[in-house]
């Protein structure tokens, strides 16, 4: 590996996933010269691969509604972009709400939706058990839904970045893991990796649930947590007729169509933080009984496979995007906390300008790291 590492570069992203190799190929496309990117496994291989492929602009940040509709844009056209077939179905995003309050704070976000030229609306009851027919009504008060969000396949999202990225001269490194920060003067002046020293003026973390070690090579706090997430398919269901991503907002359970059977998961509040990326079962019996309750038709369908994957949380769930202080030039983009996947193009576009000192297509600076010691948390409230 040594001998192919480039001694200097312009710039070095840390993180093979989507949002890194986005990030690779906007400043490769805007002619920075010499720009290196670092996985220590395959490109996409962290949280990317795992997650559930979920595109959608139903947020309640305005930012983050701002960064899905922009990625949502990207998508629509990647194949053409990218030449590469990211298999992406629209049957729009489905939230079911059975409580008051619940249905109150939603109604707040379409309007702010709305506002940003997203087509979501609130429905009613009889309407979502059309949109999507496994689902019991039992409980349920109102629901809301936006055609335009969907899901697709996130390798292949990360195949045509990567791709587009080469062709544009930017050097993918995968197998190569970034080992440490060496600083000057509090400036970046080099990463060090398993197979040698890269010198560079700037790092751009895009790390993922790893991100807080990367951080702190630099002396930089990045407060994001691993928490492992799992997600089933299940076996193929006979006559699987159309259904919209369906999200029972109460519980986290959710499901949409994964070729001939289901992909379905829900958040688990006894998950403990670490690095597991193996399979548990303690998490199943609450999904028993979320499917029990609100889509009662999947109890008998057995399981095909399933896997566990990471999410990168930080305190008020939403992301961590800018550039250190007291460190110059290590800028970051992490903690997405589950909607990292969907937002990934945007952010390219958003880190290409903050490297090039460009005022990016919208105001990230209240995803600045230091927000928690200025108790400025943002909560984002449509997660999932």
């Amino acid at each position: 590996m040594g001998r192919d590492l480039p001694r200097r570069a312009a710039v070095v992203v840390i993180g093979g996933g989507v949002m890194g190799v986005a990030i690779a190929y906007e400043l490769a496309a805007a002619g920075v010269r010499d720009v290196v990117l670092l996985d220590k496994g395959p490109l996409g291989s962290g949280s990317t691969c795992k997650a559930a492929g979920g595109v959608r602009a139903q947020f309640s940040d305005r930012v983050n509604i701002e960064l899905a509709v922009r990625s949502l844009e990207t998508f629509e056209h990647f194949a053409e972009r990218f030449g590469q077939e990211i298999d992406l179905h629209r049957p729009g995003y489905l939230f079911l709400l059975d409580a008051p309050e619940a249905v109150a704070e939603f109604e707040r976000n379409v309007a702010v939706q709305n506002d940003l030229g997203v087509p979501s609306r609130m429905i009613s009851v009889r309407e979502a058990a059309a949109l999507s027919p496994l689902i019991s009504t039992d409980g349920l008060l109102a629901a809301a839904f936006s055609p335009s969000d969907g899901h697709c396949t996130p390798e292949s999202v990360v195949l045509g970045y990567a791709g587009a990225a080469r062709r544009l001269g930017a050097r993918l490194l995968p197998g190569c893991a970034a080992t440490g920060i060496e600083l000057a003067d509090r400036s970046v002046a080099a990463v060090l990796t398993e197979g040698g020293r890269i010198e560079t003026d700037t790092v751009i973390c895009a790390a993922g649930a790893w991100s807080r070690e990367v951080g702190a090579w630099a002396g930089v706090d990045l407060p994001v947590t691993p928490l492992r997430r799992q997600i089933l398919v299940t076996e193929p269901v006979p006559d699987l007729p159309p259904t919209a991503f369906t999200i029972d907002f109460g519980t986290t359970f959710y499901f949409h169509r994964e070729g001939p059977g289901l992909l379905l998961g829900m958040s688990d509040p006894d998950e403990t933080p670490g690095f597991k990326l193996d399979r548990s079962d303690a998490w199943l019996p609450r999904l028993g009984e979320a499917m029990a309750r609100r889509a009662p038709a999947l109890m008998e369908t057995g399981v095909a496979t399933g896997w566990a994957g990471l999410y990168e949380v930080t305190p008020d769930h939403n992301a961590l995007i800018g550039a250190a202080s007291g460190v110059e030039r290590f800028l970051y983009a992490t903690g997405f906390s589950g909607h990292g996947f969907l937002m990934g193009p945007a952010v390219g576009e958003v880190m290409r300008d903050l490297y090039l000192g460009r005022e990016p297509f919208t105001d990230v600076s209240g995803f600045d790291a230091r927000r928690f010691e200025r108790s400025a948390a943002r909560p984002e409230l449509n997660i999932v």
